[in-house]
């Protein structure tokens, strides 16, 4: 018998609404607008409120601003009075200093409308644009977005999609097909597991509507309403001081055999939650938020399960934009380091893993909040540097006595200081090369590593770090902005 499949459950523009936010809180703005167009009988299509719903209301008990394109209204496309609606609450969020959400089902811009309603859609980027960096901006791609739909959410700071429902592209499968003559459907060209795992366009997939704004509200909790706020405080109900004894297991005493770097980070966290965000995109690179004492903290972490945990250019991408978030919302940013260096490869060079990888660098040493590194393993070469070394602005840097902090690993080292060497003679440089850096006892001495720790201590001496440097003041040189590798 042929298994019929299940037809998605949307909910509409209001109940996601209501869903998103605390109990009777939304107050909606603009309910009486509408569209002005008089071309194509457009005059006999027009609904109170046109196609978008927005307002403000609460999300545990703090103020946020959001809107929902209605699909059910000319299939959620983009009017010059849906813009007027946007930029209003996307104005009156950036006054009030508080979050903003957009909630998009949208066919893009209103055919019917040309020119004007492209120019909306110019209104709504230029606010996104100002917004960056003074508010957070989430977006919910909940159905198909197409053309200038996709661009709005790509200028904010997290956007969540659902499977099998939710699709992102700039020109859809006709368009593609007619210009390149590829044959592919919508989910291959743009669905929530293609962007979540190939493109990094979008950073949490969820399995229908109601997990989406969840999400969304586990994520507000996590971070600020603005940059001149710090993140909310929980009540801290896990002992700060708590010795983490698994983790003496965790790292592999053979530098070679893999190991899952978020069994070092939930451990220590607060209650043992680690919220990760982009995890099925540049796998070998580990971003989210926990909690350390009560407060948010951003961690940035190599992988070892994944490429070695070897830094290439999506990671590169990944962690540069985590970290710029963190910095602009005041959020303190732990390094979680086992990197054995840059992914080689042709490919990887042709397509500017060195413009991608100097990301990192880039936003680590722009960012002044509070930095800590925890070098568990594996810090060689110039991914080490990356790594939010000591070198680069890093207030405390702590090491595992596993840690081996060096230009290259041993064999490598050695395959070029000794390359006429005998088998012989090279393995007893090997192993004098090892005993020499494979541990971190030369960058102690000199200053680099400010304490070496026994992974079960791990919680205690972050937080002990994290508290040092709460009060930091630190300042980047007067500029109208610098000029990253983009």
């Amino acid at each position: 018998m042929e298994r019929v499949q299940k037809p998605i459950e949307k909910l509409s523009a209001r109940e996601r609404i209501n869903t998103l936010l605390d109990k009777d809180t939304f107050v909606e703005l603009d309910k009486h607008v509408m569209h002005r167009c008089t071309d194509f009988g457009m005059e006999k299509k027009r609904i109170e409120g046109d196609g978008v719903i927005s307002g403000y209301g609460k999300i545990d008990g703090r103020q946020v601003f959001v809107y929902a394109f209605d699909f059910a209204v000319l299939g959620g496309s983009l009017s010059a009075a849906n813009a007027q609606k946007i930029a209003k609450v996307q104005d009156l969020a950036l006054k009030n200093g508080a979050p903003i959400i957009g909630l998009n089902d949208s066919g893009g811009a209103r055919i019917q409308e040309g020119v004007e309603s492209l120019t909306g859609f110019a209104h709504i980027f230029k606010r996104n644009v100002m917004a960056s960096g003074v508010i957070p901006q989430i977006s919910a791609i909940m159905g198909p977005c197409a053309g200038g739909s996709c661009y709005s959410p790509a200028l904010t700071d997290f956007i969540l999609m659902v499977k099998e429902q939710s699709q992102m592209f700039v020109t859809g499968p006709n368009v593609v097909k007619a210009v390149t003559n590829e044959d592919v459907d919508k989910e291959t060209l743009g669905g929530a597991m293609t962007h979540n795992s190939v493109s990094g366009v979008s950073h949490f997939i969820c399995n229908d509507d109601e997990e989406t704004l969840m999400t969304i509200r586990e994520l507000i909790g996590f971070i600020p309403s603005n940059n001149m706020e710090d993140a909310p405080i929980h009540p801290v109900t896990d002992e700060v001081s708590r010795v983490c004894h698994e983790l003496d297991e965790v790292v592999p005493t053979d530098p070679n055999v893999p190991y899952d770097i978020r069994n070092i980070i939930e451990p220590i966290c607060d209650q043992q939650y680690f919220f990760e965000v982009q995890p099925e995109f540049a796998k070998n690179i580990v971003i989210g938020f926990g909690r350390m004492a009560g407060r948010t903290v951003g961690f940035v972490a190599n992988q070892p399960n994944y490429l070695a945990g070897a830094l290439d250019i999506d990671a590169s991408d990944k962690a540069a934009r985590f970290i710029r978030f963190c910095d602009c919302f005041n959020i303190p940013l732990v390094a979680v380091e086992d990197v054995p260096g840059f992914l080689p490869g042709v490919d990887q060079e042709h397509n500017g893993i060195i413009r991608h990888g100097a990301k990192i660098v880039y936003a680590f040493a722009e960012a002044t909040v509070p930095k800590v590194t925890l070098i568990t393993r594996k810090a060689y070469g110039g991914a080490y540097i990356v790594m939010n070394s000591k070198s680069i602005g890093a207030d405390v840097n702590l090491a595992y006595p596993t840690a081996e902090i060096a230009v290259m690993g041993a064999e490598g080292a050695c395959n070029i200081l000794y390359r006429k060497a005998t088998p012989e003679e090279r393995e007893e440089k090997i192993a004098e090369y090892r005993d020499k850096f494979a541990n971190p006892m030369p960058a102690a001495r000199l200053g680099y590593i400010d304490e070496i720790i026994q992974p079960c201590d791990t919680r205690i001496r972050l937080i002990q770090a994290l508290e040092m440097s709460r009060n930091k003041n630190e300042s980047n040189p007067p500029k109208k902005h610098g000029n990253m590798p983009l």
